[in-house]
């Protein structure tokens, strides 16, 4: 047995929105034999713009029942029934979730008739409930009331089995099936292409732009955990109703799928991905001249749009370096804001601020000192690649390290003998290195030295 539904609702998700109206035909796999409809009192405001939509209005549901005193009548409708819905996902997501707050756990197997509209009757342009009964001269009476839109549905859905001759809707209720799960307009033939290696997908709306990145170990499994779970929040419900297509770039590591999202979300900037646009490390090395004509080093707060020398994760990493640079290159500490105070300097005291900031020493020999400081930091940043296995057993993949950036990745035949960086280089795809990559690649090489090579 089938239930077909149709919900209006105030909104677009499940925990801030409530239901006003509710439409359930039961379907016996050959005619519709019950039907249930009513309003709900959501006991929020409706806003305007959904009653001109629908129609339904705070008056109209002021005396209607409120979804918990029906909860218990829908829950018996379609609680044992598979449950059938024009992008099933939104309306099973919302009943789920008020479902719940009664105290009624709702699992059902789903059907969606845009996915099985897909499948029996390819090659339309539009797969909406409107479209779909147009193409296929259903009458749609009442639309956007969800007694219309259901019955519209419901003759659709009768109509899906009849010319169902692959068995489509069989291997959809199929107990290892999971395309159900998929949002509406994802082919499961994209899901089928995806490899169960590491790399990094795109997910894409119907305009084909990418509007989210992410790595994977394994990019089947990575990308189907998008769809577990009924979770009713706005983010994730948007986020799933604009997925039309993902595509995919395999990588031969972990490491490089983090290296390439990294690098891809930095350029394509996708709408859905937060976390990666916020990473940045919270404080730079930064030269400038005073007015005397002095070279100054400071550490320093990242400011938008500055380009600071070197880059660090704590404001103790960058002073403990600067310090050792003052040291070794007998810098003044008061002229590196190491010693902000007016007492006497104490580079002075220990022997190694030749007197800059007092005017001893000229701008010339101590700005001569401040460039070879900065060179021998430079210089002292690592240079290295690292080796690990390739996409296929025939290859290995390389990233390479130079002067503490990342200069890019590939992949070699397996027999490369490497002679030197800049024999490797041309055989390289160059990426642009930040922060976050850099110390990933650090810290990997770190843990596991074995794979260094300099």
């Amino acid at each position: 047995m089938y239930a077909i539904v149709d919900i209006e609702t105030t909104g677009g998700h499940a925990s801030a929105n409530g239901i006003t109206d509710i439409a359930i035909l039961l379907h016996d796999g050959k005619s519709v034999v019950h039907q249930y409809e009513t309003l709900i009192n959501p006991g929020i405001s409706i806003p305007a713009y959904i009653s001109a939509l629908t129609g339904i209005s705070d008056e109209m549901v002021k005396n209607a029942p409120s979804f918990r005193e029906v909860a218990a009548d829908i829950y018996h409708l379609i609680g044992d029934k598979v449950f059938v819905a024009h992008n099933v996902n939104f309306d099973y997501s919302f009943l789920k979730y008020h479902l719940s707050l009664a105290g009624f756990n709702l699992q059902c197997k789903k059907l969606c008739t845009v996915r099985l509209g897909r499948k029996i009757f390819p090659g339309f342009s539009s797969y909406s409930l409107g479209k779909l009964c147009s193409r296929l001269n259903i009458v749609l009476e009442n639309r956007h009331r969800a007694g219309g839109d259901a019955l519209a549905t419901a003759k659709l859905f009768s109509m899906l089995l009849e010319k169902d001759e692959d068995g489509h809707i069989l291997q959809l209720l199929g107990r290892s099936s999971a395309e159900q799960r998929l949002p509406p307009y994802l082919q499961k033939e994209d899901i089928d292409k995806l490899p169960l290696s590491p790399g990094v997908y795109y997910f894409k709306n119907q305009k084909g732009d990418v509007i989210y990145v992410g790595k994977a170990i394994n990019l089947r499994k990575r990308v189907l955990s998008h769809f577990t779970g009924n979770n009713p929040g706005r983010q994730r419900q948007e986020f799933l109703k604009n997925i039309h297509s993902v595509s995919f770039t395999e990588c031969g590591t972990e490491l490089m799928a983090f290296i390439l999202e990294a690098v891809e979300i930095k350029r394509i900037w996708p709408s859905n991905n937060r976390a990666m646009k916020r990473f940045e490390q919270s404080f730079g090395l930064y030269l400038y001249e005073d007015q005397r004509g002095y070279l100054r080093l400071i550490i320093d707060k990242k400011k938008k749009g500055s380009c600071p020398l070197f880059s660090f994760n704590s404001l103790l990493e960058g002073r403990n370096i600067l310090i050792s640079l003052t040291k070794k290159f007998d810098l003044c500490p008061k002229l590196c804001f190491i010693q902000r105070n007016n007492e006497c300097c104490n580079g002075i005291l220990s022997n190694y601020c030749r007197g800059a900031c007092n005017g001893d020493e000229g701008s010339a020999e101590y700005n001569a000192r401040v460039r070879q400081a900065l060179e021998d930091l430079k210089t002292a940043l690592p240079s290295f690649m690292l080796l690990d296995k390739g996409r296929t057993v025939e290859e290995q993949s390389i990233i390479l390290m130079e002067q503490g950036n990342v200069y890019g990745m590939g992949y070699l035949p397996r027999n490369y003998t490497i002679s030197d960086i800049n024999s490797v280089k041309t055989l390289l795809h160059p990426h642009p290195s930040n922060d976050y990559i850099r110390n990933m690649v650090l810290n990997h090489a770190s843990r596991f030295p074995e794979k260094v090579r300099l």
